[in-house]
């Protein structure tokens, strides 16, 4: 029994050697330092091979078909050499990676194209960007516009450069992977050049973001999938567009990238919490609400708990809706009011507009963002701003030593994440801010205290001069 199962463990061992591919080269400058190959799963990365470069500056790692995508290789210096990874065995020489200059694919063909096109297509972009910039200024100023022949070049250099670098790439063998990573890539990394010289091309390129399909594991292992992500979003963002406009598109958006998703609930979660997570740090509300709403109302779907979580709580205080009132009548913490007079409820504050912040002494970014808020609390409050810190931690002293500093009104039930009033509010990290008006509604939900400074500059102070 014991022999057959060592000889099955043998076979299995010798099979996934055949299967391996290898990646050789010589880094003479790297002599005896450690290097390694890893690759791309979606948003991550893994490893998939490491070693040491001998005394002569010879390596060696391995890959296998499970692997099959894009690597970059690493070494000490953290200077990274992608790789495709499409089961050819791939031979590297030079100095270093970081002397990109010195290093040669020498073996691969694959990678042979892939080297070629990232040394040619940059150029060509640039010269075209250029070209693009003259043709402007010969057909819009007088001075130029009647050179037709002059014109007529510039139309014809353009072609010229667009055909070659077409040439290329229709030259590469169909199916291989070289030949679906190239112009995705060039997708890709081309958003601000389109967006800057050439604004014409943004409609195709929308269109194209929106034709690719995210279950395609070429794009999952690609290294670019989440550029992938936020370039289609970014260009929708600079498009030169109204804002309602752009929203519109990016609703668009949402719903042909859910759509493609649909069949594959581990990367629609993977991917729509990733873009999510963008469009609050950009301040797109609405692009997220309506992508938190779209997801929430799919039936044919699962969605993770803690991004469900996140998903809910943006539903159910999204702006407009009015927030839950809070009883101060806890531990209350209320400096520039006397005992007698201290307010007994959120809805008792007069001021035209109100920051309720939940966060607690143990949470990293809390200190800090209270810090800043309690430096900017006088501005805010002569523009009739108040502030309510409603606090997470569950000891007494601790919450008393960290609020005492605070010039705001600051409360504390001491449950942590069992308190109702975090659950009230749909709080599942800290810290969370909601600015409210007179009634309470909510008119923002601040991803930092940066941002809600800058509304209250925009829409109070000045609004007041």
């Amino acid at each position: 029994m014991i022999k057959t199962i060592t000889t099955i463990l043998l076979i299995l061992f010798y099979n996934a050697f055949l299967n391996a591919q290898s990646i050789t080269g010589n880094l003479s400058q790297l002599i005896n330092q450690p290097i390694k190959l890893e690759g791309f799963n979606g948003l991550k990365t893994y490893p998939i091979s490491t070693s040491t470069i001998d005394e002569r500056g010879n390596f060696k790692l391995t890959y296998s078909k499970a692997d099959y995508g894009v690597g970059y290789l690493m070494s000490a210096d953290e200077k990274p050499l992608f790789v495709i990874l499409s089961g050819e065995d791939i031979e590297v020489v030079g100095a270093s990676l970081i002397t990109i200059e010195t290093l040669k694919i020498t073996k691969g063909q694959e990678n042979k194209w892939f080297e070629q096109y990232a040394k040619e297509h940059p150029k060509r972009e640039q010269a075209l960007s250029a070209w693009v910039y003259l043709e402007k200024i010969y057909t819009l100023d007088s001075l130029f516009s009647v050179q037709e022949t002059a014109n007529k070049a510039i139309q014809a250099e353009k072609q010229r450069i667009k055909n070659e670098d077409q040439s290329f790439l229709n030259q590469l063998p169909k199916g291989s992977y070289i030949s679906w990573f190239l112009p995705t890539r060039k997708l890709v990394s081309s958003v601000s050049t389109v967006a800057q010289y050439r604004p014409e091309e943004i409609p195709s390129t929308i269109a194209a973001f929106r034709a690719l399909d995210y279950t395609d594991q070429r794009l999952y292992k690609s290294g670019f999938f989440k550029d992938a992500i936020e370039s289609h979003f970014w260009l929708l963002e600079n498009s030169g567009r109204s804002l309602d406009s752009v929203f519109i598109e990016m609703k668009i958006s949402i719903d042909r990238m859910i759509e493609n998703l649909l069949v594959d609930e581990k990367k629609l979660n993977e991917i729509c919490e990733y873009l999510f997570n963008q469009l609050e740090k950009r301040s797109l509300f609405n692009a997220s609400e309506y992508l938190a709403i779209q997801l929430l109302n799919q039936k044919s779907c699962t969605i993770t708990n803690n991004f469900a979580a996140n998903l809910e709580s943006y539903r159910a205080m999204k702006k407009g809706n009015i927030a839950p009132d809070i009883d101060f009548n806890k531990d209350i913490i209320a400096p520039g009011y006397e005992a007698t007079k201290q307010p007994k409820k959120l809805s008792n504050l007069t001021g035209k507009n109100t920051v309720v912040v939940f966060g607690a002494s143990w949470c990293p970014q809390c200190p800090q963002e209270l810090s800043k808020i309690s430096g900017l609390y006088k501005k805010w409050k002569e523009q009739g701003v108040e502030v309510v810190f409603v606090s997470l931690d569950e000891d007494e002293k601790i919450f008393k030593s960290f609020a005492s500093v605070f010039p705001f009104i600051s409360i504390c039930d001491y449950q942590k994440w069992d308190s109702p009033l975090v659950k009230s509010y749909h709080v599942f990290a800290t810290p969370t801010i909601y600015l409210l008006n007179e009634k309470r509604e909510i008119l923002l939900r601040p991803n930092s205290v940066d941002q809600l400074d800058s509304w209250v500059d925009w829409y109070l102070v000045q609004g007041n001069k």
